[in-house]
């Protein structure tokens, strides 16, 4: 098998004002051209391979550590870059239980919708606190309960989150006292509050907001040190994907999650409807059999979960919207999908919500849906989200900075309100693809340490919780 260091892009392509020799490769109904040596190194490298019929593809690198561009990796170069990654740090808000948030929030959550209108009074009576909404608290019956009462204790335990006022009935299923209990047990501030016992929604809304000023008074007295980036856990997610994402954005941020988990933070990758097609890649970075049979495991049961449904996901995958953007094939999303998690081993799989026991690069068993993808990782501890899109997706999250970054200029400029990077320089022979990931970390950097994103800005603060199964 011969691996040929070219890149693929489009027909026709100017870099940096040249004009790229190409080679056509013939694949059914998707033309492909590989850049001559000319203009090797200015895109993201993806391996071609001979294929037994005498066609080739493109994926990801043969093996995990093959540099991305196409570079020689130098012991020496690897050294010094390992050195100076020990004096990278941020500017975060420590913890009494250890852990280290990059935004100082007072969170109000109702533990069940019947308390979301007292949550949002409470809110508006003082902005400065965050709240959110939802439609669950009832009717959950066994793994869906356990999962509903994880995803709420990890997103209020969030370290971003300093303290939280959680309201309810008292009656549901899910109390604020049993949210309470975890969550003091893992040293997070929190004040509990039950519209019935309070005598009504006015007086739980009174009582609300002496509780959320005592809380907002703590938070007060919490202030930025200077940290390792080590204690950065960042999730990362891509939607609105095109045929861009795998040689711009994704692959940039592969960069940045590769050197985030070098200086011994943690990385996040979900999705795993898009990991169908490319989960034997990822098994074989695993760290562990144990890892690649979850691999294998959380994978084969998204399938199984969907055909359930009727539905034939390798046949109905990709979207419109990615289609529309130039994807093909399912198994083509899944290739550049996966290529935003860096090319590490993958040292843990996770459930939906929980906490990672190990640093590095781990996947959380979560859906495609990106709001309800953020959610679980927040809920898993990431204090920051990295989301690439080709459209420029507006959204956001309550309580955890999301920085996104284009695949394209075109997307980039028509939505430049909702978008923190631009890898379409990448493309357009403007940048290279290890200046635009150097480019990804100063931003991580910088946000964690206060600087506000374009979502932040707008005020973007979508929240929803992903269901396992219908409720009673």
């Amino acid at each position: 098998m011969e691996v040929h260091r070219s890149t693929v892009c489009a027909p026709a392509l100017t870099v940096a004002g040249r004009r790229a020799e190409a080679r056509l490769v013939r694949r059914p109904g998707v033309p492909h051209f590989l850049l001559s040596e000319s203009m090797r190194g200015r895109l993201p490298l993806l391996d071609v391979r001979e294929k037994p019929d005498g066609q080739q593809r493109h994926g990801p690198p043969m093996h995990p550590r093959v540099p991305l561009a196409g570079r020689t990796v130098d012991s020496e170069r690897v050294e010094s870059e390992r050195e100076r990654a020990q004096a990278v740090k941020f500017w975060g808000y420590p913890r009494r239980n250890g852990a280290v948030g990059v935004r100082n929030h007072v969170l109000v959550f109702p533990t069940t919708v019947s308390a979301s209108t007292v949550a949002v009074k409470i809110n508006r009576a003082l902005p400065e606190t965050v709240c959110v909404t939802h439609p669950h608290g009832f009717g959950h019956l066994g793994e869906e309960l356990e999962h509903m009462i994880r995803a709420m204790t990890g997103f209020c335990g969030n370290p971003n989150v300093a303290g939280v006022l959680l309201v309810g009935f008292n009656g549901e299923l899910i109390t604020p006292e049993l949210v309470a209990e975890h969550l003091r047990d893992s040293g997070q501030v929190v004040e509990t509050l039950s519209v019935r016992s309070a005598g009504g929604t006015t007086h739980a809304t009174a009582r609300g907001i002496e509780f959320a000023e005592k809380l907002l008074k703590e938070a007060a007295g919490s202030k930025r040190e200077l940290v390792d980036v080590s204690e950065l856990v960042m999730g990362t997610q891509c939607g609105g994907s095109d045929t861009l994402s795998a040689l711009t954005a994704n692959p940039a941020l592969g960069l940045a999650c590769d050197q985030l988990v070098s200086e011994g933070g943690t990385a996040i990758i979900s999705e795993v409807a898009e990991m169908l097609g490319a989960e034997h890649i990822l098994a074989r970075r695993a760290a562990s059999d144990e890892v690649a049979n979850a691999i294998w495991e959380i994978t084969a049961a998204k399938e199984a979960s969907i055909k359930l449904m009727g539905v034939d996901v390798r046949g109905t995958e990709p979207g419109p919207g990615n289609i529309a953007g130039g994807l093909t094939t399912l198994e083509e999303k899944s290739l550049g999908a996966i290529r935003k998690g860096g090319t590490s081993s993958i040292t843990q799989v996770v459930r939906y919500a929980e906490r990672p026991s190990q640093t590095g690069l781990v996947i959380m068993d979560g859906p495609a849906h990106d709001v309800c993808s953020n959610t679980g990782m927040i809920a898993s501890g990431a204090q920051l989200i990295a989301y690439t899109t080709g459209t420029g997706v507006p959204f956001g999250s309550p309580i955890a900075p999301v920085i996104k970054v284009s695949t394209n200029s075109a997307a980039y400029h028509e939505m430049r309100e909702h978008l923190d990077v631009n890898a379409g320089v990448i493309l357009d022979g403007d940048d290279s693809l290890r200046s635009v990931g150097e480019q990804i970390c100063k931003e991580i950097i910088d946000v964690a340490s206060g600087k506000l994103t374009r979502a932040e800005v707008l005020g973007h603060d979508e929240f929803a919780i992903h269901t396992l199964h219908p409720t009673i």
